[in-house]
């Protein structure tokens, strides 16, 4: 696992809504049975949410958006399959977690 891969909710109580989790744990601390992740809703379900405080992405072609306030530690065997990575998304990923964060 690495840190901003994206992998499949297996919850059947929120998948509908909450199709993907985005893994925001820095890589160092993998020994840990836990990863910290932020849901990705979908965004015809969030509608008006904070452009840098919610950004919003693209998973195999559907809109999501990052519910940042919804930060969460949920244990490994939680995750489905990896979807894809948002590594390239890391500068939008980090300053919502700073605003959440920082208020900055």
């Amino acid at each position: 696992m690495a840190q901003f891969d994206v992998y499949e909710n297996l919850n059947h109580a929120t998948r509908d809504s909450i199709p993907y989790l985005l893994d925001v744990q820095a890589d160092l601390l993998d020994a840990l049975a836990t990863r910290v992740v932020v849901p990705l809703v979908l965004a015809e379900d969030m509608s008006g949410a904070a452009k840098y405080f919610c950004p919003q992405f693209k998973i195999k072609g559907v809109a999501v958006v990052m519910s940042t306030g919804e930060l969460a530690g949920l244990p490994l065997r939680t995750f489905g399959a990896k979807a894809t990575s948002l590594k390239h998304k890391r500068d939008e990923i980090i300053a919502a977690l700073d605003l959440l964060f920082t208020g900055i």
